[in-house]
């Protein structure tokens, strides 16, 4: 039995995808990106980072082929029955022991989807895999198969999306006495991943990111801690993340003397992020709600190209390491749709010469518009409860 959703449920969703290689005339998919795995299955490991393919039939049929230790993890996660191993070996072919899985398919001359996009997939790999392929069938990049109907949450995965966002803001709390003049960096991050820990939360997938001083505007993890000074600025991005659902925070905290103008900036970012939060609603395009972010930093004279970024948000979702980001990101012009369901971050940055903010919040789209999951303040005051 899968861990955290029915058979039903699971087999809904393989359903759906399915239909959607009948329509595009494929007789399977090739998968390779573990969220894919893991919503239609429930299979969950790091696994991928070694060649690993779970190969859907049209008529739902799969099989999955990995390494030993994989195993048992498919058999503990997932509704997986056939998992095939293939051994470790200076001469292992594991695109080739691929190959003659998919012959016994009757797959031969078939034209099948691929997930090229993938993590799970690397150059090396996706070179022997079209090598084995070559005169045995044709591949047809599917990468947006699975990745476009995770998008849209469905109703038994919206509880596992809300428990992310409380861990989120129960990290937050615990975070924020810690951030005072003279504070380690690493204890406001033990307390940041220890509580989503505690809560039965999951690592998310990429580094929680922090930064003071001169590190304060990077938006990137780095190796290295430091103490706040008696007047500095602290930026922190980071997730709740439940059952690898993620719903992040970015906060900009100012600690010590105030910067009247740090306030403004960080004003305006809040001016951005409610004009963004009003562009999301159903029908509206990624590429809509990226055009408010632009406009209202324009409409408060922060016009320039160095003001900002060239994107500002991205959907959440059932992601790996090693990022949480998923598709359609929030960039000029992206035509992509918003629909009910989808979870967006919105990061609004807002950049002047070396003073940076960046309020960040998550949003569940409605049949209306969205809602926001946080619960907590956006403030540049760590004191602001």
């Amino acid at each position: 039995m899968p861990l955290h959703f029915t058979l039903e449920e699971l087999a809904e969703r393989r359903a759906i995808t399915c239909a959607g290689l009948k329509q595009r005339g494929l007789a399977g998919l090739l998968m390779f990106r573990q969220e894919s795995m893991y919503y239609l299955t429930g299979y969950d490991t790091f696994g991928y980072v070694f060649f690993q393919c779970l190969y859907l039939s049209a008529d739902g049929r799969m099989t999955l082929l990995t390494r030993s230790p994989d195993l048992r993890a498919a058999a503990y996660t997932s509704m997986l029955e056939d998992v095939r191993v293939w051994v470790d070996g200076p001469n292992a072919q594991p695109a080739v022991e691929l190959r003659d899985i998919l012959a016994e398919y009757g797959a031969k001359g078939e034209r099948l989807g691929v997930e090229w996009d993938a993590y799970g997939l690397t150059a090396a790999n996706g070179h022997r895999l079209s090598a084995a392929m070559d005169g045995f069938c044709e591949l047809v990049d599917a990468s947006d198969l699975v990745t476009r109907q995770r998008a849209v949450k469905r109703p038994a995965e919206i509880p596992y999306v809300r428990k992310a966002a409380e861990l989120a803001d129960a990290a937050l709390e615990a975070a924020l006495p810690l951030i005072k003049p003279n504070a380690w960096e690493g204890d406001i991050l033990a307390a940041l991943q220890a509580t989503v820990l505690a809560g039965d939360g999951d690592y998310s997938g990429n580094e929680f990111i922090i930064g003071s001083g001169p590190g304060q505007n990077l938006g990137r993890y780095v190796s290295g801690r430091r103490r706040l000074e008696a007047d500095d600025t602290l930026a922190i991005e980071f997730a709740g993340v439940f059952r690898h659902y993620h719903s992040a925070l970015m906060r900009t905290y100012r600690v010590g003397a105030w910067d009247a103008r740090l306030a403004h900036l960080h004003d305006v970012g809040l001016l951005a992020l409610d004009a963004c939060r009003a562009a999301i609603r159903p029908g509206a395009t990624y590429g809509d709600i990226f055009k408010a972010y632009t406009g209202a930093l324009e409409g408060a004279g922060f016009g320039g190209a160095t003001n900002r970024l060239n994107a500002c948000g991205y959907s959440l979702g059932t992601t790996f390491s090693p990022n949480w980001m998923d598709w359609p990101m929030v960039y000029r012009d992206n035509p992509a749709l918003v629909e009910e369901g989808m979870v967006i971050f919105l990061h609004m940055v807002v950049t002047e010469g070396e003073r940076n903010v960046a309020p960040g919040e998550t949003f569940l789209v409605t049949g209306e518009g969205c809602e926001r999951l946080g619960r907590l303040p956006v403030s540049l005051d760590p004191s602001a409860r």
